[in-house]
């Protein structure tokens, strides 16, 4: 104590020695409630699932993407729809990690994780509930065993015009539905498929027969087998009659389409999907749009490793043939197995290059596509990190095809991600701007959809209330409320009840603050 430092010596020895000791002992264990139920691991990142529980995040993507939901003993079923972060459980970790000197666990690895979920997944031959989706990186596994490098060695050319009996010029009515919701009478065949011939093309999947797919021990079926033979010759005539007339039986009859769609079919379609000659992929690509319109081949074209072909398409086929493209690539996303595949093989971002497509045939099914793949969150993600929502929002403002861009944007905005980008990107200052002009136009379908995508800003977001008010936009809500259709006039009254609870709960605080200040002076006074 008298300043010779001894005594401040012996404490900092005896702080060094307890130290060491503890160290000897280890830490101790964590409590449970730091553990993730379905990693088994400390938590790095605990999330809030909207069903209330508490998970590690990277465990709560594994079961989104591999769409399983672990059971529960008691208590409501689990809902991974929305996350939000656990701050007060990630302090408490962290304090916890610091005062028994244990170290701080890192986020977990996303495969590990996915091994572990997969043991917890039923399989007896089928999923015994729901629908298991396979990984990105099974999937494209699966795809490279189907598809060889292809070495591109023709100068793609542009058609100047489309012979106008093979193609329906799109719909010119504009849909009118909302987010969450299948669009268009589209939502089952692509623009590029004709509706002019007869009416057997108006197909009911849904009424299909299963027992038309060949099981693997049928007898070959005659016509699969000359269609083959013709697909592989080498006589640039054989395969231009070959994929004519398959294009001709898989549009005409559509009780044929499962059949003929066979694993050696698809071996010998794919290479003339990039032919040099204009004919043969022209044909070719549109009977794989054919083939897949049948429900039951969605899944096998996909897995025979067509895909990558339809990109290459998009990005450098001839005009007509990207189109075609576009269609089978929607067609193919309308099924769930398929959607992780067709966003990993790397389609989002032709897809969105052929939005400014010259041929309108295109840029609608692009459209759709985009949609649909962006129903499912991996690909939401990946299409904002590819800068998209600046892009699609400047489409929008400029109303090109602002009513199904505006669909896209409403499922971008479901993530925290896309959430993030539209609002730094001046989003709800377009999307109130286009309310405006949409209300003067009368265009119903564009309204709602704005709408839309305002509500789904506005959930948990403390920015929308500010940047909603900087646009003057309560002002339009309230009109959209007066005058809009049903849909829009429930989504605008709810932001606005919500701003008026925000506001009520700001001014509940600035009263608290000034009754707070006046005890303060009057007890300083006193």
């Amino acid at each position: 104590m008298g300043g010779n430092g001894k005594h401040r010596w012996i404490i900092s020895f005896s702080r060094a020695s307890s130290l060491s000791l503890r160290s000897k002992k280890g830490p101790r264990e964590p409590p449970k409630e730091f553990i993730c139920p379905i990693s088994g691991s400390m938590m790095s990142d605990p999330v809030i699932v909207s069903s209330g529980q508490t998970y590690e995040r990277v465990s709560v993507q594994v079961c989104k993407d591999l769409g399983f939901c672990p059971p529960l003993e008691t208590g409501p079923p689990l809902d991974f729809t929305a996350v939000i972060p656990n701050l007060a459980l990630k302090s408490a970790i962290s304090s916890w990690c610091e005062s028994t000197g244990a170290v701080h666990p890192p986020p977990p690895d996303y495969m590990s994780v996915e091994k572990l979920v997969r043991r917890k997944i039923p399989y007896d031959g089928e999923a015994s509930s729901g629908t298991i989706r396979v990984s990105e990186r099974e999937l494209l596994k699966c795809v490279a065993e189907n598809y060889p490098p292809v070495i591109r060695t023709q100068a793609v050319s542009e058609l100047a015009q489309r012979v106008g009996d093979r193609f329906c010029s799109g719909s010119s009515s504009e849909e009118s539905v909302i987010v969450a919701e299948t669009p268009l009478s589209l939502k089952k065949r692509p623009c590029c498929y004709s509706s002019s011939s007869s009416s057997s093309e108006f197909f009911d999947f849904e009424t299909l027969n299963p027992t038309q797919t060949l099981s693997p021990n049928a007898e070959p079926n005659p016509e699969e087998e000359e269609l083959v033979l013709k697909l592989r010759s080498r006589d640039v005539f054989e395969q231009e009659k070959a994929v004519s007339s398959l294009r001709n039986i898989s549009k005409t009859r559509p009780a044929s389409r499962a059949a003929l769609c066979t694993s050696r079919l698809l071996s010998a379609l794919k290479p003339l999907l990039v032919s040099r000659y204009i004919s043969v992929q022209v044909d070719a690509t549109a009977s794989v749009v054919n083939l897949s319109l049948e429900a039951s081949n969605k899944t096998k074209i996909v897995r025979a490793g067509t895909v990558p072909y339809l990109i290459d398409l998009l990005k450098g086929g001839f005009s007509e043939s990207q189109g075609h493209a576009a269609g089978a690539l929607f067609s193919l996303a309308l099924e769930d197995e398929n959607k992780m595949a067709i966003g990993a093989l790397g389609a989002l971002q032709p897809l969105l290059h052929a939005l400014r497509s010259e041929s309108q045939q295109t840029q609608q099914d692009s459209a759709l596509a985009l949609y649909h793949l962006t129903l499912m969150n991996i690909n939401r993600v990946k299409l904002v990190m590819l800068n998209a929502i600046p892009t699609l929002l400047e489409m929008v403002r400029s109303g090109n095809l602002a009513s199904r861009v505006l669909l896209i944007l409403c499922n971008l905005a479901a993530c925290a991600e896309g959430r993030t980008m539209m609002l730094d990107s001046h989003g709800i200052e377009i999307l109130i701007e286009l309310l405006r002009e949409g209300e003067g136009k009368g265009l119903k379908s564009t309204i709602e959809n704005c709408i839309s995508a305002l509500f789904t800003l506005s959930q948990g977001n403390f920015r929308f209330r500010s940047l909603l008010k900087e646009a003057n936009g309560v002002e339009v809500l309230k009109d959209v409320k007066k005058q809009g259709s049903q849909r829009a006039k429930d989504k605008a009254k709810r932001m606005l009840e919500m701003m008026s609870e925000r506001e009520d709960r700001l001014r509940g605080r600035s009263l608290e603050w000034d009754l707070f200040l006046e005890s303060e002076e009057l007890r300083q006074s006193q």
